[in-house]
């Protein structure tokens, strides 16, 4: 591959037929296109976000005390999942009265009347042993899934070969005989393994249970047990079945989990906690996503020909789908998903009326691809439902004090931040600033496409939806009187709680991300090593000695591209502290999730290698296209600029391309976990690997 001259834009087509089938040298770092967000273009069965109403809705706060579970009288909790109907707030004209009712799946108890999208909100104390919850698969009458499922991924019902002790085989399975698969993760949530949400420990509502039950003591359950020895934080739950965790937490399967200890005390009324943190009604939740609807308020998912999307990532890169396989061109997985309604805890582009004071707000970015980035600013008034320009209208500060797992080390005031997909943030916004009867806009800045890293002016016009309404995502009415009963004492000097990982590092291992192409030539992202792999001994993990992997040429120790299905190469003992450097070979942004731990973002640097193609031997037998990397050279430190703020306990990182990212974190419990991009369309297509503390027991080596 040649080298890219500086600033010379690279579609992500040219670089992928020029990694594929070249084998040269890739030169890192230089900048890349994606592809072209003019491919959703408005077909005339889907809902056009441009009529839609603009912060007339009101957004439930995830926080209110009529929005949390409550545990029944030993304490714990039941959950089912369920199907409903929403109201998101859609119409089905513009200015129409009516609103449109939407088929959703999510969570819900008794007093739910069973479902909401979001689930409600655990509020759970730090320090007490542990909560119980059990989550109950009540999709007993479905017989397909809301959304189209592409059942040539590598996913719950395609397990080729694999059976389970009772003898179930699993890739005669289908929805509608057996039921649709499910598996909760409590992400950020300092799991058992079999409690953690691994996708193989998925279960239906028909009996069908996930082959890595078998090597669970006692078996399986639906009663999850979850370790309440954790700092506050903002956790969450969601979906994440093997190869449709895209499809369940799009029907609206997630929820917040929030942590109070004695530093962050939550409660209701005029009382302070110890740091002067705005509590109830003061303090908001807000999951972030983004969706498409069809014209009469259903959820809509690309899959087929003449979807938006689907020139891009199917046409576009070549690939061939055999019509018995796919009949008709689909159903097919897409590389990623953007949608062009943007919607806060269950309603499109909704407010909030707010004091004029300091807020609390816990965001939780819950898109499938969307790095979205944040700011704030003031409208020329409360009927705005546009921004003016940033010179009549600014962005405005505010302070970030926290992220996913935990307060900050310090206070950081920007007025800009990137937030990525699974990424959860703690922000304190001073509503005092703008004059009263003001409407404030959340604004976004991110794309509508892959993120490499740029934002805001720097974007194409080939990154945006044409008629963008992406830009927005909620608006804040300051009309309420200000309450002078309840202190305004908010001190973001007080934030100085994160003190990084200060263990020993017994290892530095280097991952990798990368993107090939699969069996039909879809584009695959992947995970790897880029380094021989070794496991918690040292001792050398190779390619297993099978047909289809000696046919490929894949022996020896491995590295490169690996599928989920293949051995495990991330191999922590238990109590190991480890450094891991992730090395992001392709032309997008990754936000990396790992299960278990939480880790301190060390830093970032550039790196030069040469790309060598590596056969990829699918779960099906057949061979698709990845890489492996050598002659790794690692350059200048890498500041990614004030618009990401990493110094709270994560474990989201932003991995931008041509750069190596570091990570600290210990492991702690030994099992079973996972790691992969947080993309959900990534993760569904491989982009995940086993994650395994310590000695691989009972059939455990390898995952098939």
């Amino acid at each position: 591959m040649k080298q890219a001259r500086p600033g010379f834009r690279v579609s992500r087509r040219q670089v992928l037929k020029a990694g594929v089938y070249s084998g040269a040298s890739l030169l890192l770092p230089w900048g890349l296109n994606v592809p072209s967000a003019q491919a959703a273009r408005l077909t005339p069965r889907l809902s056009d976000p441009a009529i839609q109403p603009k912060f007339v809705e009101y957004a439930p706060n995830a926080l209110a005390p009529g929005f949390k579970y409550q545990p029944d009288r030993r304490g714990r909790y039941n959950v089912d999942i369920r199907q409903a109907w929403h109201q998101t707030g859609l119409r089905l004209r513009r200015g129409g009265r009516f609103k449109l009712w939407t088929r959703i799946w999510g969570y819900g108890d008794r007093r739910d009347k069973w479902t909401t999208w979001p689930g409600r909100t655990f509020e759970i104390q730090s320090g007490k042993s542990e909560t119980h919850v059990r989550w109950r698969n009540k999709l007993n009458n479905v017989r397909r899934h809301l959304l189209p499922v592409d059942t040539n991924l590598h996913w719950c019902y395609s397990l080729e070969g694999m059976s389970s002790a009772n003898g179930q085989d699993y890739s005669n399975y289908t929805i509608r005989r057996n039921g649709v698969p499910i598996i909760t993760h409590l992400h950020g949530g300092h799991s058992d393994f079999q409690f953690d949400g691994n996708p193989e420990f998925f279960y239906s509502p028909k009996g069908v249970v996930g082959p890595q039950w078998d090597f669970v003591d006692g078996g399986f359950t639906t009663r999850f047990r979850y370790d309440d020895h954790v700092p506050a934080g903002i956790l969450w739950y969601h979906d994440h079945a093997l190869g449709i965790t895209r499809l369940n937490v799009y029907a609206g399967m997630a929820g917040f989990y929030i942590v109070r200890d004695q530093f962050d005390t939550g409660g209701i009324g005029p009382q302070s906690n110890d740091i002067g943190l705005p509590k109830y009604p003061y303090e908001l939740a807000y999951a972030i996503q983004d969706r498409m609807f069809t014209r009469f308020g259903q959820l809509f998912y690309s899959a087929f020909p003449g979807d938006p999307f689907y020139d891009d990532f199917i046409t576009g890169e070549g690939a061939v789908l055999p019509p018995d396989l796919f009949p008709g061109g689909g159903p097919t997985a897409l590389a990623e998903f953007f949608g062009d309604h943007m919607v806060v805890n269950g309603k499109i582009w909704p407010k909030e009326d707010v004091e004029p004071r300091n807020y609390r707000m816990r965001l939780l970015n819950g898109t499938d691809s969307r790095f979205l980035v944040i700011r704030f600013r003031m409208t020329d008034s409360l009927n705005s439902t546009t921004l003016p320009d940033t010179n009549i209208a600014p962005p405005l500060p505010f302070t970030v004090i926290g992220s996913d797992q935990g307060l900050a080390s310090s206070a950081t005031e920007v007025d800009t931040l990137v937030f990525e997909p699974g990424g959860r943030y703690d922000i304190v916004f001073d509503f005092s600033q703008v004059p009263a009867d003001s409407r404030v806009i959340m604004e976004n800045l991110g794309g509508d496409a892959p993120f490499g890293g740029a934002f805001g002016a720097d974007l194409e016009p080939e990154d945006l939806f044409p008629d963008r309404q992406t830009d927005r995502i909620m608006a804040f009415d300051v009309v309420l009187p200000m309450d002078y009963s309840v202190p305004d004492d908010f001190n973001s000097g007080a934030i100085s709680h994160y003190r990084g990982n200060t263990n020993v590092a017994t290892r530095t291992r280097k991952v990798a991300l990368f993107e090939g192409k699969d069996e039909f030539g879809r584009l695959q992202p992947l995970l790897g090593t880029a380094e021989p792999a070794t496991d918690y001994l040292g001792n050398e993990i190779h390619w297993p000695a099978t047909q289809a992997n000696i046919d490929a040429g894949l022996e020896g120790q491995m590295e490169g591209a690996i599928p989920w299905h293949s051995p495990t190469t991330e191999n922590p003992d238990e109590g190991d502290t480890e450094i891991w450097e992730i090395y992001n070979a392709t032309g997008d942004a990754h936000p990396v999730h790992l299960h278990l731990v939480n880790f301190e973002v060390l830093d970032r640097y550039e790196f030069t290698a040469d790309v060598v193609d590596q056969p990829v031997v699918q779960h099906n037998g057949t061979v698709g296209n990845g890489f492996r990397l050598e002659n790794i050279v690692v350059g200048n430190k890498v500041d990614p600029g004030p618009e990401y703020v990493e110094n709270a306990p994560k474990d989201m990182v932003t991995a931008l391309p041509d750069q190596v990212t570091r990570i600290k974190m210990t492991f702690d419990k030994p099992g079973r976990y996972v790691w992969h991009c947080h993309i959900l369309s990534h993760e569904d297509h491989e982009m995940m690997r086993v994650l395994h503390v310590g000695p691989e027991e009972n059939g455990h080596h390898g995952n098939g």
